[in-house]
């Protein structure tokens, strides 16, 4: 896949979505969650994309999908803090899921939160190629 992205400075998030077979929403939705993935903004807002952008999201896409991390989990491995929202500490080794210490209720809300995100994504790759098929 990263073999096939063509030489540009700057990639629109429209084909950003389409190297990487991913929803804008996801991407939209992974920057707030993973502070090295932060796109440049043109003067109208547009965001763009570098190469190494692209890479980043290939990553995290396979760490989610294909390895099974959770969002925090998949922030370790890629040496990344909590997330905005979070105190900057990276969990412990061997914990990719928030710690005991944190409420029950916030830890099934987010649990509950990344399987909605993979529903959403899975559910949005067939509708696609149902979509895909029907134009052929």
């Amino acid at each position: 896949m990263a073999d096939s992205i063509p030489r540009k400075l700057f990639y629109k998030i429209g084909e950003v979505c389409e190297l990487t077979d991913t929803q804008p929403y996801v991407l939209r939705f992974w920057e707030s969650e993973f502070p090295q993935l932060a796109p440049k903004k043109s003067p109208s807002g547009q965001r763009l994309y570098r190469k190494k952008d692209i890479d980043l999201v290939i990553e995290i896409k396979k760490l989610l999908y294909q390895e099974g991390y959770t969002i925090a989990g998949a922030r370790k491995k890629l040496g990344m803090s909590e997330g905005p929202e979070g105190n900057g500490e990276i969990l412990p080794a061997g914990e990719d899921r928030p710690p005991e210490s944190a409420p029950r209720s916030v830890r099934l809300v987010i649990a509950q939160l990344e399987e909605i995100l993979r529903i959403l994504d899975r559910t949005d790759r067939r509708l696609l190629g149902r979509h895909g098929a029907a134009k052929e």
